[in-house]
């Protein structure tokens, strides 16, 4: 049960009788009427912004139409009181015996609570952590990698069709880069004496497996070519191995795409070319010169007429160059061609999870997106992860990926384990930056907040196993029973599940699914500790049988929420602690 949706449908039918009536003229446009929960709890349970939004179009004064819509609101059978505030706003109070339909809903539909089917289906392709694959993820890409996970599973429950993609960038100069340096290792697994990384390779320790296994496939046979051939050979072993390492550490999460997708594999098809050329059919292609960048000039830069994309047309600061100088496509030409693809593919929605250092991409995707498809046929969000400080115990923890002892994703997964990191790379807004201690997170304490959920399904398990193996709760269940101002309250906090995720969804923020727990665990803990001052309000009471089932169902209840909220942040929801 979405309670929101049903007292904005029954809203909207008052509205629709009252056209009917002659009280408000015929087809007025009701999609912008809301119903939500008040700013403020004293206000109510339910607002409205209906004769707001609908006054001035209906051709009447807010407040009135506001007073004659409360009144016929009122007589609806789950309202105890409609009231009228401020210059328009409609809040309703909910009678009580409304309540225990949301616990028996809840009950009901179990792990499928707060399910939807708001997206209708959509078609989105949500492409995250795609960094390039020259070694192991560190703990930079952890954040992407989590909250783009997340966000996909959160479309996915209300009701998207969702694929989770990674984009391999195996195409650009730094795959040959990789492979010289996986080189090096072969020739040092061979029993030669490389010395020192030489400046421009990777000098990594995770590329000496990738050396020693050169060496067990090609024995000494690469030694004796020249590059040209032995560099496809290392590389393509050493992409292979890489993507393996990747999606391991990726696995470690908890994190598996459906899609790899290879960049290589745009330009090997021919798709880059037939991109280009497509857009230089509709006339977004041009041969000019651009100016030079603002501040400080790139060495590479160069003052010549080159193939330039129309971006500035759609949005974009520039216009933007797709060939270089030698005659090959640029990385963005790659970009182009790739999004064609999802586009052909049938996505409508294009979500980007990108680094913080990315914001310049936001407006180049969006334009890429308009020319290819047309303004607003594809929808594009790019959504930017900002930098995570690791400390241990207050203190800095140093990262040099120049020396190649950086600190990998998997380190972090492998200390505090893949339900701390990934709630708490949730427990902040993405584009907030976000400090990691390993000491914080790991303690047992309210102060930590994944420990603080987690813990609250545990003891919701534990009461459960406790009243089994008492055999206690046989009596019957009757939510009436549940008169304490704290079950209210986690009554009222679990019937706002359905729309938070609908929410949540809509504005691509998982974090507020994390908040939300939070907030719902704690308020189980209140009442935890309540029943200790208080022990009539304790969950099992033996001699009260009627009582003790109905608070074990609204134990259960509360447990759907957290277990199913947890799941969609790809967290456990443990059992026992």
């Amino acid at each position: 049960m979405n309670l929101f949706a049903h007292f904005q449908t029954l809203v909207r039918d008052e509205l629709v009788a009252m056209a009917a009536e002659g009280l408000l003229p015929p087809g007025l446009d009701l999609s912008r009427v809301t119903a939500e929960p008040p700013r403020e709890a004293a206000h109510g349970d339910v607002a409205s912004n209906a004769a707001m939004v609908l006054a001035r179009p209906a051709g009447q004064n807010p407040r009135a139409l506001a007073e004659a819509l409360a009144a016929r609101l009122a007589g609806r059978r789950d309202v105890a009181r409609a009231e009228v505030a401020g210059p328009g706003f409609i809040n309703l109070t909910l009678k009580p015996e409304f309540w225990p339909r949301v616990l028996s809903a809840i009950l009901e539909q179990g792990e499928a609570y707060g399910r939807s089917a708001m997206g209708g289906g959509r078609k989105v392709n949500c492409e995250y952590v795609s960094a390039n694959p020259t070694g192991p993820l560190h703990v930079g890409h952890c954040r992407g990698a989590v909250f783009g996970d997340a966000l996909a599973e959160l479309l996915a429950v209300t009701g998207h069709a969702v694929v989770k993609e990674y984009y391999i960038n195996d195409a650009g100069a730094q795959v040959d880069v990789l492979a010289r340096s996986a080189y090096l290792r072969y020739r040092e697994a061979l029993g030669e004496a490389i010395g020192e990384i030489p400046a421009g390779l990777y000098p990594g320790s995770y590329l000496i497996p990738v050396g020693q296994a050169l060496k067990e496939k090609f024995g000494e046979t690469l030694r004796a070519m020249p590059e040209s051939e032995w560099l496809p050979r290392v590389r393509a072993l050493t992409m292979a191995m890489m993507m393996e390492l990747i999606r391991d550490d990726l696995a470690a999460l908890n994190i598996r795409q459906e899609v790899f997708f290879s960049e290589k594999s745009l330009h090997d098809g021919g798709q880059v070319a037939e991109t280009v050329a497509a857009l230089r059919a509709r006339g977004h292609i041009y041969e000019g010169r651009l100016p030079p960048p603002k501040g400080e000039v790139p060495e590479d830069w160069e003052d010549r007429e080159q193939t330039l994309f129309r971006a500035t047309a759609f949005g974009d600061d520039i216009d933007r160059p797709l060939m270089k100088s030698d005659g090959s496509y640029t990385y963005f030409a790659s970009d182009v061609a790739y999004a064609r693809n999802k586009i052909e593919r049938g996505f409508t929605e294009l979500i980007y999870v990108l680094g913080a250092d990315h914001g310049g991409y936001v407006k180049r995707l969006e334009a890429i997106a308009a020319a290819l498809a047309g303004k607003g046929a594809v929808d594009v969000v790019v959504r930017l992860c900002q930098l995570v400080k690791l400390f241990r115990n207050g203190e800095p923890v140093r990262m040099s990926k120049r020396a190649g002892e950086f600190v990998t994703l998997r380190d972090v997964v492998d200390e505090v384990g893949p339900d701390v990191v990934r709630f708490m790379m949730l427990f902040r807004k993405n584009e907030a930056p976000l400090d990691f201690d390993f000491a914080r997170v790991t303690e047992q304490s309210k102060d930590n907040p994944v420990f603080y959920v987690q813990y609250a399904h545990a003891r919701i398990c534990s009461v459960l196993r406790n009243a089994e193996a008492e055999g206690a709760g046989q009596g019957k269940v009757d939510f009436a029973l549940l008169t304490d101002e704290a079950e209210g309250a986690l009554v009222r906090r679990m019937a706002l599940y359905p729309r938070l995720l609908e929410a949540a969804a809509a504005a691509h923020e998982p974090h507020r699914v994390a908040f939300y727990l939070h907030e719902l665990a704690s308020e189980f803990h209140a009442l935890w500790n309540k029943g200790k001052e208080s022990p009539q309000l304790r969950f099992i009471l033996r001699e009260n049988g009627d009582l003790t089932a109905t608070r074990l169902a609204f134990l259960r209840a509360i447990r759907y929420c957290l277990a199913n909220g947890l799941r969609i942040l790809g967290v456990r929801p443990v059992d026992e602690m």
